[in-house]
């Protein structure tokens, strides 16, 4: 059994700003899937949203937030993370994170879709890949963090009576064995759900471990029916799961279909501009209307009224990526397609990262805040992570002064599992969850679609609970169960929300109903 203070699961943005301040008085251990700078974070091209221009307000980007968050935002806790932002940001300036600047020296604030203002903070188009490098540095020399790769949590370890989290198992991949990890507080920060949809702009770590154990634990679980596709996922064979972030949009590039026609203009005022759920329905429509695999975003000067060369400096990695197979933003409209990106639900928590379980805090994609309410605003994840990230730690310094012992864990018990050698059923398992999801859980939903899903997923989740108890654990297995989870849990959530709001869509139910203005919260049947 190993011992620490706090226990962190997931190495983004969230987990590693939270590890880095709670070190100051307490041993910290960061357990992480893969390499430590794989994660979401990692990802992450547009960057934070975040008032620092004096033509900007807190109350402007709160109420784009709201307006984002279609009835559903807790305005309160809107507010509080706003006006943190900028104090946030100044840490990472302090870390040695290196934002984009003007020729002027101020910072160059990009705009996105949703947002009234340019108050985008970035660095190029690489913001979240420098934010890890900067936290990933800084914890490197911090002798109170101890960071192990390569390691998968199965289950979290939960005193019922207590309702209390004392730590986790945890499967290191390289040894195959399950260790204990006994902790006085334990904080999920394993980002989002995206691999459970066939198309996504996740890496292939975001498979909602975090949520599935939480749900299992017995945690209340917020709005999951409401999973943001991007509108913007690159469609070519050779740029798998390939981001083009919506500040392209930002400057000025336009959605076209196949004939070359703009098309947005008749779905929202802010035209390609408009919200992501809008724009993503809107392509969604297209692309069925006309039978076309994909739709087309023209970056070229004529469009942007920008000068030749403008995004290849504004854009060099996108641009670069698009180079590599063929595609000259210049000169090429860009070929894309929505694809599952960010979940607004998961664990539910306050603004401190409380879970409903004591001393299990959630921070970061894998929680439920109330900030992004039916709808996520551009950009504004990176800041909720910070700032959540930032309030849990002092939170976690608190339940440190109340807990004096470590709880001892009981080893693994493998019972009579045995080595499977049918590896090819957990990647059947999967191929077809996330084929359903796609289908019957996508961007436009029906009750009819989702009676199916829930009826195929059961009858996953039952084979899948049978492999788990009969074989031994891989970090494959692990993952499956966790996506059957997940997808069980959000055609839950869509089957209970009779409305369309936000990101749930509903063919049967296409307008807002007052009578569904609130959360929707599921636990385990056996816990309600």
């Amino acid at each position: 059994m190993i011992e620490t203070d706090v226990l962190v699961l997931g190495s983004g943005i969230a987990g590693l700003s939270f590890a880095l301040k709670a070190s100051r008085y307490a041993s910290v251990s960061v357990v992480t899937k893969k390499e430590r700078a794989e994660s979401n974070t990692n990802y992450a091209q547009g960057g934070i949203a975040c008032v620092l221009s004096e033509t900007d307000s807190v109350e402007s980007h709160v109420q784009d937030t709201l307006r984002a968050g279609d009835g559903l935002c807790d305005e309160a806790v809107v507010r509080e993370i706003v006006r943190e932002g900028p104090d946030r940001v100044k840490e990472l300036l302090e870390l040695g994170v290196k934002f984009s600047r003007m020729d002027n020296g101020s910072f160059h604030l990009g705009r996105e879709g949703g947002h009234s203002h340019r108050r985008v903070i970035h660095a190029e188009d690489l913001t979240g890949r420098a934010v890890e490098e900067a936290l990933l540095r800084a914890i490197a020399s911090n002798k109170n963090i101890t960071v192990y790769e390569d390691r998968i949590a199965v289950n979290l370890v939960v005193g019922w009576k207590e309702n209390k989290c004392y730590g986790a198992y945890i499967l290191d991949k390289e040894a195959g064995r399950i260790v204990p990890y006994s902790a006085k507080v334990t904080v999920l920060a394993t980002g989002g759900v995206g691999c459970v949809y066939l198309y996504t702009t996740n890496p292939d770590i975001a498979t909602g471990d975090g949520v599935a154990m939480a749900y299992r634990a017995g945690a209340k679980i917020a709005n999951m029916e409401f999973i943001q596709f991007h509108p913007t996922m690159l469609y070519h064979p050779l740029a798998n799961s390939f981001l083009i972030s919506e500040a392209v949009r930002g400057e000025g590039a336009v959605l076209i279909d196949k004939r070359g026609n703009p098309f947005m203009d008749e779905y929202h005022e802010l035209k390609s501009l408009a919200p992501r759920d809008v724009v993503a329905r809107a392509i969604d429509n297209e692309m069925k209307k006309h039978g076309d695999e994909c739709v087309y975003l023209d970056c070229c000067p004529n469009t942007t009224h920008k000068p030749l060369g403008f995004m290849r400096n504004r854009f060099p990695n996108i641009c670069e990526k698009c180079l590599s197979v063929g595609i000259d933003m210049d000169r090429d409209p860009l070929p894309v397609v929505p694809a599952a990106h960010y979940s607004c639900g998961g664990v539910k928590t306050n603004l401190l990262g409380e879970s409903s379980i004591h001393n299990l805090l959630a921070i970061g994609e894998v929680a439920c805040t109330g900030l992004h309410g039916a709808n996520r605003l551009a950009s504004n994840s990176l800041l909720e992570a910070l700032v959540v990230g930032h309030n849990a730690a002092g939170k976690a310094r608190e339940i440190l002064g109340e807990e004096k012992e470590f709880r001892a864990i009981e080893p693994w018990n493998p019972g009579n599992a045995k080595d499977s050698d049918e590896a090819v059923v957990v990647v059947h398992n999967q191929k077809e969850i996330r084929h359903l999801m796609w289908d019957y859980v996508g961007i436009v939903r029906s009750d009819k679609r989702l009676s199916r899903a829930k009826r195929r997923i059961a009858n996953l989740n039952e084979e899948i609970r049978q492999y788990y108890w009969d074989f031994i654990l891989t970090s494959e297995l692990v993952e499956l169960r966790n996506i059957a989870t997940v997808a069980e849990i959000i055609v839950d959530s869509a089957m209970s929300r009779k409305e369309s709001r936000g990101l749930h869509y509903s063919l049967d139910y296409p307008s807002k109903s007052d009578q569904y203005l609130k959360d929707t919260i599921v636990e385990r049947p056996w816990l309600r």
